[in-house]
Parts: C-alpha cells; sequence; structure tokens
C-alpha cells in the first residue's frame, strides 16, 4: 500500500517547461494549420485525433509532457526515426507510473510556491472525471454506434457528456471540469466538419446545460473559473452555430446571445469578438444585412487588441457579406480590399483556435458569396472554383457548401451543362453530410436550371434532386430564406 506521503505526491505538479524543439517541427505552419496536418496524418494511419490550435499550444507550452499512444503513432508517422524525446516530450515512464510519482515527490517543493499556482500541472495529462466525462459519452461512446449511418453516430457522440461540479459539500468545479468542456467544444466542432450541422443540434445542447450549470459552482482559481466561461461561451457559440446551419434561426440567435453576455461578464474580448462575428453571419443570412454590418463592425472593435490580423481578415469579411445585402457595391468593395491584405499577413500565434477552418478556400468562398449577392456571377465563380479547389479534404461540409455555391454561380452564369454537375457532385456529399443551408443553396440551382430540363446533364440532376428531397427521418427544418 503507497505511503501517504507517495500518495499525495502523485497529484503534485511540476514547473512547465516550453516544448521548444515540438516548435521547431511545426516551423512556418501556423497552430491551426500543423493542426490540421496531424488529422491528416492521422487519417492516413487509421487513427483519429481531434487535434486544433489550442492541442498545439499545450504542447509547445510544456502544458502537455507526453502525448497519448494515439497521438504518439501519428508524430512518429509525421516525424520518421524520431523519438518522443527528439520532439521534446518527456519519457512516458516520467509522466504516468511509478516514474512518475518519483518525480513528483523530488519536484514537491517547487508546488508550495505561490507564484507558481497557475503556470504548474497536474502529473496526470488526464484526471479521472474527464476521463469517464469522455469514455462514458465522447468519441469512445461513437465506437458503439459503428452499425449506424456515419452521421447518426456523429450525433451520439456530439452527446459527450459534460460533468457537473463534483458531489462534494462544496459543489466545487476544477480543471477537470474545465477541461471537459473545451474537450465538448472540439469534439463539436470536429464532427459538424464532417457531417454538418442537422444531425447533431439537438444532443449537442446537452453538454451545454452542464457547462453552464458549472459557472455556478464554487471554483477556487480564478484561472479555471475565466476556462469555465471562456469554454461555456465558445460552446454557446458552437451549438448556436448548429442550429445556424440547421435552419433554425431563433435557436441561433439566443445562443448567440448567450455567448455574448458571458463574453460581457467575464471580460473576454476575444469571446466578444467570437460571438459577435456569428451574430453578424446569422444577420446576414437572416436577411438583416444592416445588423450584419453593425455586428461585424463590433467584432472589429472587440477584436482591435487580440493581435490576429487573420481574424480581423473574418471580420471584415463579415462586414462585406452585409454591404452586400445591402447591395452597397462600395462598402462591399472596400471591406473586401481590407479581408485580402489583413489576410496577407498571415497566421500569428494568437489566431484564435476556433478559425482553423479560415484559409485561403474560406477567403476565397466568402468572396464568391459577396459577388454573388451582388449579382456579379462571373467573379463569383471565379472565387467558388478556387474556393472547392483548395478546400482542406478534412471539412467535408465545406466542400459541400462551395460546391453548392459552385453549381448555383454557374447556373446564374449560363453554364447549365457544368452546374448541373457541380449540383451532381453537391447529392453525393448530402450522404455524409446533413445541412439546411446547403440543400436550400441546391434547390435555388435547381429552380434556375428547370429552364433547361431538356439537357440531359440538367434533367439527371433535377431528377436526383428531387429524390433526395424528403428527409429519411422526416426531421429536416426549412432553412429559412434570406
Amino acid at each position: 500500500m503507497a505511503s501517504p506521503a507517495a500518495s499525495s505526491a502523485s497529484s503534485r505538479t511540476v514547473p512547465v517547461r516550453p516544448n521548444l524543439a515540438f516548435r521547431q517541427l511545426r516551423g512556418r505552419l501556423s497552430p491551426g494549420e500543423f493542426a490540421a496536418a496531424v488529422r491528416r496524418s492521422a487519417r492516413e494511419i487509421g487513427e483519429q485525433v481531434s487535434c486544433d490550435a489550442r492541442y498545439v499550444g499545450r504542447v509547445e507550452s510544456g502544458e502537455i509532457r507526453c502525448p497519448n499512444y494515439a497521438y504518439e503513432r501519428v508524430f512518429r508517422h509525421m516525424f520518421p526515426g524520431l523519438t518522443l524525446p527528439d520532439m521534446g516530450f518527456a519519457p512516458r515512464e516520467a509522466v504516468r507510473g511509478r516514474g512518475a510519482r518519483t518525480a513528483a515527490v523530488s519536484a514537491a517543493p517547487l508546488a508550495t510556491d505561490p507564484d507558481h499556482r497557475d503556470t504548474c500541472i497536474q502529473i496526470c495529462e488526464e484526471s479521472d472525471v474527464l476521463r469517464r466525462a469522455f469514455i462514458t459519452g465522447g468519441p469512445a461512446a461513437a465506437l458503439g454506434f459503428a452499425a449506424l449511418h456515419p452521421i447518426e453516430a456523429a450525433a451520439a457522440a456530439a452527446s459527450a457528456r459534460v460533468p457537473g461540479p463534483r458531489a462534494s459539500a462544496t459543489g466545487r468545479a476544477g480543471a477537470a471540469e474545465a477541461s471537459a468542456v473545451e474537450e465538448a467544444v472540439r469534439q463539436i466542432r470536429l464532427l459538424d466538419d464532417r457531417h454538418g450541422a442537422e444531425g447533431i443540434y439537438r444532443r449537442a445542447t446537452q453538454p451545454l446545460h452542464a457547462a453552464y450549470e458549472l459557472l455556478d459552482a464554487d471554483v477556487q482559481r480564478r484561472s479555471v473559473s475565466d476556462r469555465l466561461h471562456a469554454g461555456a461561451g465558445e460552446l454557446a457559440i458552437t451549438v448556436g452555430w448548429l442550429a445556424h446551419d440547421s435552419g433554425r434561426f431563433e435557436d441561433a440567435r439566443s445562443h448567440y446571445a448567450e455567448a455574448l453576455a458571458t463574453a460581457r461578464v467575464c471580460g473576454d474580448a476575444a469571446l466578444e469578438a467570437h460571438a459577435f462575428c456569428n451574430t453578424a453571419f446569422l444577420a446576414r443570412d437572416a436577411g438583416r444585412p444592416r445588423e450584419a454590418v453593425r455586428a461585424a463592425q463590433a467584432a472589429q472593435q472587440a477584436a482591435r487588441h487580440l493581435a490576429s490580423p487573420r481574424l480581423l481578415s473574418l471580420l471584415a469579411l463579415r462586414e462585406a457579406g452585409g454591404w452586400a445585402g445591402l447591395a452597397d457595391r462600395s462598402g462591399c468593395e472596400q471591406a473586401l480590399a481590407r479581408a485580402e491584405r489583413l489576410f496577407a499577413g498571415g497566421p500569428r500565434d494568437g489566431d484564435p483556435e476556433w478559425m482553423t477552418f479560415y484559409g485561403e478556400a474560406e477567403l476565397a468562398g466568402l468572396q464568391a458569396q459577396c459577388w454573388s449577392a451582388m449579382g456579379e456571377a462571373g467573379r463569383a465563380v471565379e472565387h467558388a472554383r478556387r474556393a472547392v479547389a483548395l478546400q482542406d479534404p478534412h471539412f467535408t461540409r465545406n466542400i459541400a457548401l462551395f460546391t453548392a455555391e459552385l453549381a448555383g454561380d454557374l447556373a446564374d452564369s449560363g453554364a447549365p451543362e457544368e452546374a448541373a454537375a457541380a449540383g451532381v457532385r453537391v447529392l453525393t456529399l448530402l450522404a455524409q453530410v446533413r445541412s439546411a443551408r446547403i440543400r436550400t443553396m441546391l434547390d435555388g440551382t435547381a429552380r434556375t436550371l428547370r429552364a433547361h430540363r431538356d439537357c440531359d446533364a440538367v434533367a439527371d440532376f433535377l431528377e436526383r434532386h428531387a429524390a433526395s428531397a424528403a428527409p429519411e427521418d422526416g426531421t429536416a427544418v426549412p432553412y429559412p430564406a434570406g
């Protein structure tokens, strides 16, 4: 039986040391771009990891001293011939097991220094609470749904549990609960990227309710409280986006407002900018272009000190979408030019982790939407082609989205056969993705192409489109017309 000293030492902390070797391996890629490369490498060897910019930051800061076995296999695949120590990681035996306990005993005096309280980490990479939360309700749970359609399996995984305050007299919440909220955000965003929102929205509200309950818990450390507020706010935005993409605009508006209120309560400028960013996007789609402009400008005001040109670039595109809806060509062109200039500033370490989707493909796709709204079908086609060609294969939903945009722009520009071919590609992708927004775009393309039904390619597309119109489960929500 372990002695009391050894038992307590196993939960002591050790000082964080930045992983400079891993930072060198990242090279000139941004954290988000490197995370995308990690996910691609994982798929090459049949692993599934939800790597994002935050995970890369945790590794480089030294918070993650040794990756789990799945990440280790991916990193070894990416960097053949390198060992974990070569990549800057601690040997596994020094992090877990008897070796870790010994190291903890020798490092114990450091944990008593209050100045190091927020720069120390637990010896164990994941707490028992976090493991239970995601073994029972997260990605592991999806394995039990292997016989289901991929979207139904994704919906099951989206209900990843967030633990409530620990069952104790104090009802406290700590770092484990904050980590669980953050992981729920990552997992739901990953599922959305692959499958779209419709299949997972309802289940994703479950961890959101739990996250907001945690904000009423007793939290001992300000750093944990800040993480809980930021995590709950990001989760509200994520669930709001699922509602938005599913055509549930009022639900989305409510979730975004909840996130904005959370940002204001804790003084989180990054969360406020994100909430206003999504509010602007929603307002554009809901046919309120003036509100879209105001929300995008408010987001830019909140983000002005965040040292992220890429974030400001995206917010300028949100503003451009509002100006396009108002048919204000001058305002739209100025915002588009600002977006391109800021994008050229390149990625920065300060870029928010939720922006991993924003690269050249997204820039081109949003430009296409602006030109389309202003009736410039030819320019819209040019940008939509670029958006489809550059899209990361990981973002299945976005491939379907921008292919649908291309189909509509081709139809409007007088290229019915090519538009029909693009429409068929979207219908094929809709076997993996459920998005009311994409289906509504495709409906518009079908209406435009009916005048060309004498063309065999168009007739084939219209027939397939009609056959796919009725949802299998009858639960689809029509996407409101903007």
